[in-house]
């Protein structure tokens, strides 16, 4: 089984402008039309059996549109097996009712929230990400957040592995994971400063970008048990990341396939 940890679509009415939008600012080309539609066309050439689909949350008021579209995506595949899709929740960190927005979140069943802070415009250890971290913990929700580098903000970092350190002395998540190996297009601090933290990576973006002996390097040192694969479609290839993943040869058997479903199903109650 191979689970993607890490895909973003749309409602099928603003896709096609959202996507625009934000390859126009990003300077990326999507592989898909990051609708339903076309992410489950680009699973079955990849053969990904489920996408986890991770929404951001723009805005305080964005919240219960994107909350209504997560719950449509995960109550479609609970009535079609065959659509395979996962959503997670999302919350902005500004909002006034975010202890009510968290209890709702769990109360619908999902798995965690998404947080991404150069969209949302917080230091990933600011006071209002770690009020929201610390209560999604204490309801066991897992929480996957953006870190490093984003061509949608290029001048500044919001999240780096110093203040995702400061978040883990002072809030303790157990279900954190870092995406982009935990720090994008920054690998070396991320690797000298967030090996063997009590976190996880995922590999989206990143698997295709950095040097393979690096990723493989930091798999070892951090342990398989802690990387899930991810792809960040739209922006690049499932087919590409699958078989990226399954040609690194000094990853055993095992280990692939920890990376590829075992700690995924384990994060998002799969």
């Amino acid at each position: 089984m191979i689970v993607d940890s890490h895909t973003h679509i749309f409602p099928d009415k603003i896709a096609a402008k959202a996507l625009s939008k934000l390859s126009s600012v990003i300077r990326l080309e999507p592989y898909t039309q990051g609708t339903i539609d076309s992410i489950l066309e680009s699973m079955e050439k990849s053969g990904v059996d489920i996408s986890i689909i991770l929404p951001i949350v723009t805005d305080p008021h964005q919240f219960d549109s994107i909350l209504r579209f997560a719950v449509q995506i995960n109550e479609t595949c609970a009535e079609r097996k065959g659509t395979r899709l996962v959503s997670l929740a999302g919350i902005h960190p500004a909002s006034e009712t975010y202890k009510e927005q968290l209890r709702i979140i769990k109360r619908e069943g999902f798995a965690g929230i998404k947080l991404h802070p150069n969209y949302q415009g917080f230091l990933f250890d600011d006071i209002h990400y770690m009020r929201v971290i610390e209560e999604a913990s204490a309801l066991g929700l897992t929480i996957v957040t953006h870190t490093g580098d984003d061509p949608y903000t290029p001048d500044q970092v919001f999240c780096s592995p110093d203040m995702i350190l400061h978040v883990l002395k002072e809030v303790s998540p157990t279900r954190l994971v870092l995406a982009h190996m935990g720090s994008n297009e920054n690998y070396k601090e991320s690797e000298e400063k967030l090996c063997g933290q009590n976190v996880y990576f995922d590999t989206a973006y990143s698997i295709m970008h950095m040097d393979e002996g690096w990723l493989v390097r930091m798999i070892h040192r951090h342990g398989a048990d802690r990387v899930l694969f991810g792809t960040d479609s739209p922006w690049t290839s499932q087919k590409d990341c699958v078989e990226k993943l399954n040609s690194l040869s000094e990853l055993s058997e095992k280990e692939k396939q920890q990376i590829l479903h075992e700690n995924a199903a384990f994060l998002f109650n799969l």
